[in-house]
């Protein structure tokens, strides 16, 4: 007996192709998994260079409570040298006081992480809190032009070891082209430091700008300020002279400091200060010629 082939009809096989699973549809995470993960990338990116270039840019690098402006002091006049009576013992010879000003000290902290936001209760500050890492304090020696600028939280760490800076404001005579030549021609005038004979050299002198102060140059060493309105090279060095190496709580590996009479830290402005800085022109004898 011959079995007739049952051929399934059209309405079955709706049937069985209705009870097949439908195809599984991909997520919008797996849809799009790796435009993702291009974005996210980018935003860290992005937040990075925000954090690290961006917004230190925002954010002051320091802030001033006072300007140091110390007052003028009357301009030294030596006594005038009256004949010797006989057998009167001759006055000891008077000399004019060293130029330069004290200013109170602030500290020596060091601030991590280096760049934070550091508050000085003097600017120019001669001493205070300061960054102690590889290229933001102590900073290489050297004349920073006015597109330069380097923050006290450098250069203060300078001060500490023993160096001396010399800074100017903008806008002022030294932010000229010609101010800028003479600024920049004194690098190879500096003399050595007076205690231990430094040489100009890694981080010794610093010349920069700084705009937070109450006249247009002021040169110095750590706890003293010699403000000028003129950039009088010779006044300039005496102070260094006179004050550098004296007060600065670090000093310099092998070098010895002099024994007879031991420098103690000031506390008082000096009896005499220096003449009040005038407002005179600089003129050929007191501006080191441009480069």
């Amino acid at each position: 007996m011959t079995k007739s082939s049952r051929r399934p009809s059209p309405a079955s096989r709706a049937v069985r192709r209705s009870r097949r699973p439908a195809p599984r549809r991909a997520t919008f995470l797996e849809r799009y998994r790796n435009l993702l993960l291009w974005i996210g990338g980018i935003a860290v990116f992005a937040g990075l260079v925000f954090v690290g270039f961006i917004a230190p840019g925002l954010t002051p690098a320091y802030a001033c409570v006072n300007m140091f402006d110390p007052t003028p002091a009357p301009s030294f006049v030596a006594p005038t040298a009256a004949p010797v009576a006989s057998g009167a013992t001759p006055s000891p010879q008077v000399t004019a006081p060293a130029p330069g000003y004290v200013e109170p000290d602030m500290g020596r902290n060091h601030i991590i992480p280096p760049g934070a936001k550091i508050t000085y209760t003097w600017c120019p500050p001669a001493s205070g809190n300061h960054y102690s890492a590889a290229g933001q304090g102590p900073i290489p020696a050297g004349f920073y032009d006015k597109d330069s600028k380097q923050v006290p939280g450098g250069w203060v760490h300078n001060l500490e070891h023993g160096y001396e800076v010399l800074l100017y404001k903008c806008p002022g005579p030294g932010c000229t082209d010609e101010g800028q030549a003479q600024l920049q021609a004194l690098i190879s005038t500096w003399p050595d430091t007076p205690v231990c004979h430094t040489p100009p050299g890694q981080f010794n002198p610093i010349i920069a700008r700084f705009d937070d102060m109450a006249y247009p140059f002021a040169a110095i060493v750590w706890d003293m300020v010699l403000p000028m309105q003129t950039l009088d090279q010779d006044q300039m060095f005496a102070f260094y002279n006179a004050h550098a190496e004296q007060f600065n709580p670090e000093k310099q590996p092998g070098c010895v400091q002099p024994s007879a009479s031991p420098a103690t830290p000031p506390t008082a402005a000096p009896a005499t200060p220096s003449p009040a800085p005038t407002t005179s022109a600089p003129t050929a004898s007191t501006a080191p010629a441009g480069s």
